[in-house]
């Protein structure tokens, strides 16, 4: 797959595309994958994932959300609801190839997923890794001390906190919860019980809300990246196992 795929304002996103390996590929299936709040689509946690779901057969579409990365934009108007237009678009450039999409989305990645699952019947499956829930909760408690359109995000000078996403974060969407009753696909939540970014609490309230109709892996000591290699395991393991058990 070499075609560009812009977003509604015309910003070429940036992607990386990886085939399945072939014993085992399944071509009617493809999962896209989007990072978190100041990530892209080179992060560990997004590239490994991707790499063992290639390992099981899927093909893989990874990209940057508008202003992150390599893709164009502006950072500060990356906002959740501008990265549901960026998927919307992604899937727009993949349906007609792929009749079953999965999308996997990391932090703020996973808002994004609950809210476009929600509205989107070509997303056949989803996954939530660290996924956040309680939007407002988190823009308060990580960036409540920053003055929007002076301050930065974790002080960090190339990511400039902005009205637009404060405001998106408190006011426009304040939680993602009430949306979760209109999914109806299969749906995995896997946290770990160290995330001090996304707190767990994020997943179990979906887990109390839709009961049996998700499946949760809770990796323990893990944190919000998975960064240690034994929780990186376990991630990719359950993403690559659950995938595979829903991909009849």
């Amino acid at each position: 797959m070499d075609q560009t795929i812009k977003n509604i304002q015309g910003e070429t996103l940036d992607y990386t595309f990886t085939s399945g390996a072939q014993s085992c590929r399944d071509e009617s299936w493809l999962v896209i994958l989007g990072h978190g709040v100041t990530g892209n689509k080179d992060r560990p946690v997004i590239v490994d994932t991707a790499k063992a779901l290639n390992e099981a057969g899927f093909d893989t579409l990874a990209f940057s959300f508008s202003g992150n990365g390599d893709s164009e934009g502006d950072f500060r108007s990356a906002t959740i609801s501008n990265e549901v237009n960026d998927l919307r678009s992604v899937i727009e450039a993949v349906a007609s190839t792929y009749p079953k999409i999965a999308y996997l989305g990391h932090s703020m990645g996973g808002a994004v997923g609950v809210i476009q699952t929600a509205m989107d019947d070509r997303i056949k499956a989803l996954v939530s890794v660290a996924g956040m829930v309680d939007t407002k909760a988190f823009a308060v408690t990580e960036f409540g001390q920053e003055i929007p359109d002076e301050g930065f995000m974790w002080e960090d000078e190339s990511c400039p906190l902005s009205v637009a996403f404060m405001a998106d974060l408190c006011d426009t969407i304040g939680s993602v919860e009430p949306l979760a009753a209109s999914v109806k696909v299969p749906w995995l939540l896997v946290h770990g019980t160290a995330d001090d970014v996304v707190l767990p609490k994020d997943t179990e309230s979906i887990k109390a809300l839709k009961g049996d109709a998700v499946d949760t892996v809770i990796v323990e000591g893990a944190d919000h990246s998975f960064n240690e290699p034994a929780h990186k395991a376990q991630l990719t393991e359950a993403v690559t196992h659950w995938m595979s058990s829903h991909a009849s």
